[in-house]
């Protein structure tokens, strides 16, 4: 894999990491109600939660590359549609507040489990995670070289992204607790990654 496929990847993946969803919500919650350790745990477990997704990715993805490349185009294409109408929807988003998607998530099954286990769990059964590896991901590939290395070197971008930016969150939260995690950042946040994620979705459906 070429340089400038990981780092148009991870150009890609940074703006829909900075996306405040469920490893960004997790990790405040647990720094604010117990302390560093807590934001850590959850990020580890975000980190494994996707590692899990970009395995299912290369088992399936390989298979659809053997069996035919032009089929690899053509779910390229269908990720990019999927990319501007996730952008879109992202944006729009912006404007409604947080105070509801964390009651939410308040009542998920993995609500009262360790750190570890909430990030873990909370990635893997997370569609959006598994849009990454569904979408984003195939428009890095090329079939003339093994899918599944290619999906694991991008994978090892995506982890370090996400460990990076959950980490830095941790500290931040421990320093200042609530006085950043506010609506106003929230949306700012979600709308640069929809605006990311429209142009990104524009540029693969137009290859």
């Amino acid at each position: 894999m070429q340089w400038q496929q990981i780092l148009g990847f991870a150009a890609a993946v940074i703006p829909l990491t900075l996306i405040p969803g469920t490893s960004f919500t997790l990790v405040t919650q647990r720094v604010i109600a117990g302390s560093r350790t807590d934001g850590i745990l959850v990020t580890f477990g975000s980190a494994f939660g996707l590692l899990c997704h970009a395995m299912f990715a290369a088992v399936g993805l390989s298979a659809l590359v053997m069996s035919s490349a032009q089929a690899l185009t053509a779910v390229k294409l269908l990720g990019g549609v999927y990319l501007v109408w996730l952008g879109v929807t992202t944006w729009r988003s912006a404007r409604r507040g947080a105070d509801a998607e964390v009651r939410t998530r308040a009542r998920l099954p993995w609500a009262r489990l360790g750190g570890f286990g909430q990030g873990l769990w909370s990635n893997v059964l997370n569609p959006k995670a598994a849009s990454v590896y569904l979408t984003l991901v195939p428009q890095f590939l090329t079939s003339d070289r093994p899918v599944a290395l290619q999906i694991g070197a991008l994978a090892v971008v995506h982890v370090a992204v996400v460990v990076v930016w959950l980490l830095f969150w941790t500290s931040v939260i421990a320093a200042a607790r609530t006085a950043i995690d506010t609506p106003r950042f929230r949306r700012g946040m979600s709308r640069l990654a929809g605006a990311g994620l429209v142009a990104f979705g524009v540029r693969s459906s137009a290859t």
